[in-house]
């Protein structure tokens, strides 16, 4: 394990999240030794997203049954199998987590994430379009999640599985190749292996040493920013800046979630003279009196007809909308959104808008209408952007929004379906 679990203390509660697969099952096994040997106690926590039918419902039974066996207190969650997101799951995931841990009275929340999940997020990030923050992956600790076996790969824990002749569950979806990460992980990661047996290990590694470098030049641009004397930063002082410290300091201006493109944008804007404001995502900049600013006058999210054939760019939104009637790839990214509605249940136009007052959303399995505001905070999405996420309804009300679709709209195999998607917008797009 990596020196992070020696931030727990004896005395302290812990919370470790188990799938029933491989990984997690290696991290309980170990916190049990430890919690004996430092005086921690310990409580496990299974979410099941009610994704995969009875294989979701088997999961849930072999960690109650696995817990029980180990005499580790077991808290369930479930989900409504409504999330039609990688993104919208993990928020779900992370939400019960957060919820479980206030409620058991720990200190500490522990994912079993490994150094092959580092390596296959890195690869990820990279083919997506990321800066030295993307390449650092996974972080050991964020807040009070801990990831004890991050620098360890998979092979050694079926090895330890093996020598301790422990049980796992395998999830069926890994072994296909729909998704991204699969691939990669079947495609890319095997390739590296074959070059180096040590490719896993190494890319945890690298992983540390960018984000020990991503650390120091975040350093230098809160330095900048602790010295203004006013609101925003200085464009004299911007100027000055190195690009990489500078683009960190728009992050901490404008939102951590900036594309590469819209931080390039930004640059140009700084050593510009006109336009005096710049469109971004959930926030507009503006240059006054020598100084980059925010401004909060951003314009409306408009309301667009999705008709089959539409392709629009939102820039000052940061998405991209395209509306199909063929089916798409079931593959899942983050920085895309894809919906499928059932065509013969859409009640006269479907649009794209903001959020409205009384929007909710009846969601599968769930058995009840969940609120959009419930439903952002779920996905921990801050009040003050919330009324830039877009929407999809019909006549009848709310049908879709930031992965989750309603249940009246979801199609089965066989029905005709239409297409939406909304993808965030690359550097071309926001120049067009």
């Amino acid at each position: 394990m990596t020196t992070i679990i020696d931030l727990i203390r004896p005395g302290d509660r812990v919370l470790c999240a188990v799938s029933g697969g491989m990984d997690s099952v290696c991290l309980l096994h170990q916190m049990r030794i430890l919690a004996a040997e430092r005086a921690f106690s310990l409580c496990a926590a299974h979410y099941n997203h009610c994704l995969r039918g009875e294989e979701s419902e088997r999961d849930e039974r072999f960690v109650r049954a696995l817990c029980e066996t180990w005499n580790v207190p077991c808290v369930i969650g479930r989900g409504d199998g409504s999330a039609r997101s990688e993104a919208a799951a993990r928020a779900a995931r992370y939400a019960f987590l957060e919820q479980t841990a206030d409620a058991q009275a720990c200190t500490w929340i522990l994912t079993a994430h490994t150094a092959d999940d580092q390596a296959e997020t890195m690869l990820l990030n990279l083919a997506r379009g990321a800066g030295l923050r993307g390449l650092a992956g996974i972080p050991p600790r964020r807040g009070r999640v801990l990831r004890p076996l991050l620098d360890t790969p998979r092979t050694e824990i079926a090895a330890y599985l093996s020598e301790h002749d422990l049980p796992h569950v395998e999830d069926s979806t890994n072994a296909s190749d729909a998704y991204a990460r699969n691939r990669v992980r079947h495609e890319a990661i095997a390739a590296l292996q074959s070059v180096n047996s040590q490719a896993v290990r190494h890319a945890a590694l690298a992983a540390d040493s960018l984000r020990e470098d991503e650390a120091f030049l975040q350093s230098l641009a809160d330095d900048c920013l602790v010295s203004q004397t006013g609101p925003g930063a200085a464009l004299s002082d911007l100027r000055a800046l190195s690009r990489p410290v500078r683009a960190r300091v728009f992050r901490v201006l404008f939102g951590p979630g900036l594309s590469l493109g819209h931080v390039e944008a930004l640059h140009d804007f700084c050593f510009g003279d006109d336009p005096a404001l710049l469109d971004l995502p959930g926030v507009r900049a503006r240059r006054e009196q020598g100084r980059l600013l925010a401004a909060e006058d951003l314009p409306p999210l408009p309301e667009l007809a999705l008709q089959p054939g539409l392709d629009q760019t939102l820039p000052a939104h940061g998405f991209r909308v395209i509306v199909t009637d063929r089916e798409q790839p079931d593959e899942i990214y983050d920085s895309l959104t894809v919906y499928r509605f059932k065509s013969t249940e859409i009640r006269g136009k479907l649009m794209l808008t903001a959020r409205k007052p009384g929007d909710a959303l009846r969601l599968s399995a769930r058995g009840c209408t969940k609120r959009l505001s419930d439903l952002f905070a779920e996905a921990g999405v801050p009040a003050s952007a919330r009324g830039s996420i877009p929407v999809i309804r019909d006549d009848l009300g709310a049908a879709a929004a930031l992965g989750f679709l309603s249940e009246r709209l979801e199609p089965q195999e066989g029905d005709t379906v239409l297409t939406v998607i909304l993808e965030k917008l690359e550097k071309e797009e926001i120049e067009s």
